[in-house]
């Protein structure tokens, strides 16, 4: 299982989107802690950790850090 971590700038944009919206798209962050890699994901290329879901049209990007 992973943690979740929202950076200043998402929580800002969060708060921005109507409530069906915000209500679907943290129902689709709050899943990528038992799966981060969920059917859909694509990885974003030039980085090694970054990838992205999207939730209606919007994009969700987020990096995996993976700790051993």
């Amino acid at each position: 299982m992973f943690d979740i971590v929202l950076e200043r700038s998402a929580e800002k944009d969060l708060r921005k989107l109507n409530d069906k919206v915000h209500g679907r798209v943290i129902e689709s962050i709050s899943t990528l802690a038992d799966n981060p890699r969920p059917p859909g994901v694509k990885k974003l290329a030039g980085s090694a950790n970054d990838w992205r879901i999207r939730v209606g049209d919007y994009r969700v990007l987020y990096e995996i850090a993976e700790t051993i």
